[in-house]
């Protein structure tokens, strides 16, 4: 198949729904904002909000739906986000969308996922050079300033120039670490699209659902993640849970996969610089210094997927036995991160 011929077909929108052709799809079907909670459009809504739902839950964005649903949902969902007028919900749902584009693009033949490096306006091209020592035919070639624009935020070795093969201003790249880069500039345009100030009046069946989206996120991840956290992290608003975990950790006994990811996961959240963090765990009988720093900055989401982790709430707490001595603010909340940014509120210093 010629790079030429590749034409996008709705199946392949409604899996990309923020490919440029998306706009020509939509033009043609006239959605009437004002029309979606009618019967017949009412799956097209219900699809928007179950993408942001899946996303504030899962980071995912569900199960496909047929393509006439899908692919107007997408936009639909974008509204949703930019109704709810809260930074958190928009980036998750940008990260949400991204990582499952990651995920289909490794599947994707060569040819469709050069048509979509250059929908983002890449210079690429399958590598027909027989004669490059160690770079197998089956890799792209990629503009160098394609690969430096994507790279910016990821930390492995593996992405630093100095570890890549540049050979007349192109890159060498495998289908696996195009999906990577391509999963950067998926995030961006999404963010793009979301970042807007001037919110328009929505009409108000889609502000009820915006605000049950506020709800499921504070519920989620705790309404200080929401409200955002204070610069200096305060270790006397811990909840309880964090105190007897981070006692634990700082005296070097065991704790168990759950309660270090909560441990973990909370200090993050809250602002303590991840090399801090991987000092509580240095008195551990099998503390590995390079190990805890990479596992640390993976759940602070600055290795990997990009995916920041947050701790569990409450009640998956008491179901792992993590959740130990509440006290009686905790019995008004339901999730730690909430208790930290309360206890601040009434004890600020």
């Amino acid at each position: 198949m010629q790079l030429e011929s590749v034409k996008f077909t709705p199946n392949d929108l409604a899996k990309y729904p923020f490919l440029k052709d998306t706009a020509s799809y939509m033009k043609k079907i006239g959605l009437d904002i004002e029309e979606l909670t009618s019967p017949e459009l009412r799956q097209i809504l219900d699809r928007a909000q179950d993408r942001l739902e899946k996303s504030l839950l899962f980071v995912s964005v569900g199960d496909r739906t047929p393509d006439d649903i899908e692919i107007p949902s997408f936009p639909v969902a974008i509204m949703l986000a930019i109704a709810t007028k809260n930074s958190f919900i928009k980036r998750r749902y940008a990260l949400s969308e991204a990582k499952q584009a990651y995920l289909d693009f490794q599947l994707e033949p060569k040819e469709r996922v050069m048509a979509i490096a250059r929908d983002f306006g890449w210079q690429i091209a399958p590598n027909t050079d027989s004669g490059l020592v160690g770079i197998p035919l089956d890799y792209f070639s990629v503009g160098l300033a394609d690969y430096l624009c994507n790279v910016t935020h990821l930390r492995d070795a593996k992405w630093k120039l100095i570890n890549r093969l540049l050979v007349s201003g192109k890159i060498y790249l495998s289908q696996h670490d195009v999906a990577r880069l391509l999963q950067e500039e998926v995030q961006r345009r999404i963010d793009a699209r979301l970042d807007t100030k001037d919110v328009p009046q929505f009409p108000q069946p889609i502000m009820d659902i915006a605000e049950k989206l506020v709800e499921l996120a504070k519920d989620k991840i705790g309404e200080s993640e929401m409200e955002g956290f204070p610069k200096v992290v305060s270790q006397s608003a811990f909840p309880p849970c964090i105190v007897a975990l981070y006692d634990a950790a700082s005296h070097g006994r065991h704790l168990g996969h759950v309660g270090r990811f909560t441990l973990t996961s909370f200090l993050v959240t809250i602002g303590m610089p991840p090399e801090k963090v991987a000092e509580v765990f240095k008195t551990s009988s099998d503390y590995n210094a390079r190990l805890t720093r990479y596992q640390v900055e993976h759940i602070a989401g600055s290795r990997g997927s990009g995916t920041k982790y947050t701790p569990p709430s409450c009640s998956t707490l008491q179901t792992h036995g993590v959740c130990t001595g509440s006290d009686e603010l905790c019995r008004r909340i339901r999730h730690p991160l909430r208790y930290y940014l309360r206890k601040q509120k009434l004890s600020p210093t």
